[in-house]
């Protein structure tokens, strides 16, 4: 009998990539990892918009699969839409045919770090820095159902009761909002500029 294989799908060359000039232009996620007060141990995958800042999501569990990050995924796309970029690491859920598949069916770029440089993905891991210190380390999580409403909670403020030096001393959800408000005025004065000169 013919053994069947597993289907490969392209992915793009490791590297940093240039830096994303709009929102919902590149997501990136990464892992990191706690325990709980009985020494159990859970995963956080954490995503963010690398121009507004904004933490996306923080999905907190013992384990989390490429099928899992997917549906992740699909939840902030209900939201936002997907973004043209995602960029990852080389770990075995990023490179997962799960993961892949949800690439190329959403006709989103799957960009990976080179292995072993991080600071290729400076904005993920700068972002889990503040969270570990912040959230991570400043509780004692007694099970999975308070760790989850814990890291919600700082997520929530996080983006929006906290100014980024880097975004203009703005909250994450106030940058967004901005440069929707921007890209809108943008679009409706091309609009009438074309009308105009049609006219």
């Amino acid at each position: 009998m013919r053994q069947l294989r597993k289907k490969k799908y392209p992915s793009e060359k490791r590297g940093r990539p240039e830096t994303a000039a709009a929102p919902n232009t590149r997501w990136s996620f990464d892992f990191v990892s706690d325990a709980l007060a009985n020494g159990r141990r859970i995963k956080v995958l954490t995503v963010i918009d690398e121009v507004t800042r904004e933490s996306l999501a923080l999905e907190v569990d013992t384990s989390i699969t490429g099928q899992r990050i997917a549906s992740v995924l699909n939840r902030i796309a209900f939201f936002r839409g997907y973004p043209k970029e995602i960029l990852t690491d080389n770990g075995p859920e990023f490179t997962s045919l799960a993961l892949s598949e949800w690439a190329y069916e959403k006709k989103v770029n799957h960009l990976f770090i080179e292995p072993g440089k991080p600071t290729q993905n400076g904005y993920i891991e700068s972002f889990n820095g503040k969270f570990r210190e912040e959230c991570l380390e400043e509780h004692w999580f007694k099970n999975l159902y308070e760790a989850r409403q814990i890291i919600e909670s700082w997520r929530e403020e996080y983006n929006t009761l906290r100014p980024h030096s880097s975004i203009g001393n703005l909250t994450p959800s106030e940058y967004a909002e901005k440069l929707h408000n921007e890209l809108t005025q943008n679009s409706a004065g091309l609009t009438l500029s074309l009308v105009q000169n049609l006219g």
